[in-house]
């Protein structure tokens, strides 16, 4: 969150507020969620935040039911809620005795399905929102919008936004080490750190490659199911994320394992040492780096639609199809400001058969390329593709 850069998720976290007890705001460290929370509420007397990082925070919840019964009419943001798991049960409870709209905002760096206690506690009673880092979009409403930029530092504000190329490179560097060295073993998860970023590292390699864990398991030294452990813990706290393959009766031989992508460009290219523009140009992950830059975004925009990509035995491929309903928007990702395609790319669309086809590259302006077929930046896709 930045005064420069407004969030369009703003609203919609409002809309939860005067539906739910309880709004939940999970993402990755360092994204915004605290900005977001204060920044609802700055004209607001009766908010009170809490971090449970912070011990004397902490401290004031030694009798949790005392203090949200003394504060009742206020909001109360909990800060960093996954490291305090017990106080789920409490807030059901002090939720179902005096329940308003807005009551609690809960702030998470571990998503749902990791922190099980919303969803067996708080049920009907919260609102799920998941804030991801900027996207293309919100970055490009700056006056001094680079993509270049965008794309080699990535999403996290303070990367993004950082007084130079150097200072960004840092902030992420000491990101990665905390993240490793600190907030998974927060969530009480003993694993070496030295071998999760050796595994982070090794994703980073195979950036939109098919996850082959047996692989990774062998380079690492660990049993198939440790690494595939690692891995879903990684997704969990919004570092990894896995696109699976398309799922239909289609007449053709499918590949059917998962491509493995780092969620935010930045921390990609801080992995490979990649600090300037002109070595991601000249690094094998280049066209990979763009094509997880596009997923990344379009997955965490359109979060009511389900996504997947199209690969066959034969390499005929698309690497985004999306779904919603009876529609489907087919994406193809070109690092390239004069993009070409290939036999199998329009075997595919013959296959699948999309409403609409759309080549993401680097262009200023979106351009037809065929019938159905159009060449477009990745922020005129956000902006202008209604799904």
């Amino acid at each position: 969150m930045h005064k420069f850069i407004p969030r369009k998720i703003e609203a919609f976290v409002r809309e939860n507020l005067v539906i739910f007890p309880a709004v939940s705001i999970l993402g990755p460290r360092q994204c915004g969620k605290s900005t977001l929370a204060k920044m609802l509420f700055k004209e607001r007397s009766d908010f009170l935040y809490l971090d449970l990082q912070n011990p004397n925070d902490l401290n004031k919840l030694r009798e949790p039911m005392l203090f949200f019964q003394s504060n009742q009419h206020a909001t109360i943001c909990l800060d960093e809620i996954q490291l305090v798991p017990h106080l789920f049960s409490m807030l059901r409870s002090e939720i179902d005795r005096h329940r308003r709209p807005g009551r609690f905002i809960l702030l998470g760096s571990a998503s749902q399905n990791l922190i099980q206690k919303t969803s067996e506690s708080l049920a009907g009673r919260v609102g799920l929102i998941e804030l991801s880092p900027f996207n293309v979009e919100e970055a490009a409403m700056s006056k001094d919008f680079d993509l270049k930029t965008f794309w080699l530092r990535g999403g996290y504000p303070d990367s993004y936004l950082a007084s130079s190329d150097r200072g960004s490179v840092l902030w992420r560097e000491n990101f990665l080490q905390t993240y490793v060295e600190r907030d998974i073993p927060q969530l009480g998860l003993q694993i070496p750190s030295l071998q999760l970023r050796r595994l982070l590292t090794m994703c980073a390699h195979n950036q939109g490659q098919l996850f082959n864990s047996s692989k990774l398991a062998d380079s690492l030294g660990v049993t198939y199911p440790t690494v595939r452990r690692y891995i879903d813990l990684m997704e969990q706290t919004f570092i990894l994320r896995t696109l699976p393959p398309l799922e239909r009766n289609i007449k053709k031989r499918l590949v059917k394992s998962p491509k493995i992508f780092v969620r935010d460009s930045g921390l990609l290219h801080r992995l490979l040492q990649v600090d300037n523009f002109n070595a991601l140009l000249g690094n094998p992950v280049y066209g990979a780096s763009w094509e997880g830059l596009v997923i990344e975004n379009i997955t965490a925009t359109f979060t009511d639609c389900s996504f997947s990509f199209y690969r066959s035995a034969s390499g005929d491929e698309l690497d985004l199809i999306i779904e919603k309903g009876n529609r489907i928007i087919a994406v193809e990702c070109k690092a390239s400001s004069a993009p070409q395609t290939s036999k199998g790319f329009w075997n595919a669309i013959e296959i699948i058969q999309p409403d609409k086809t759309y080549i993401i590259a680097p262009v200023s302006e979106p351009y037809p390329y065929h019938q159905n077929v159009e060449v477009c930046g990745l922020a005129d896709f956000l902006k202008n593709v209604a799904l």
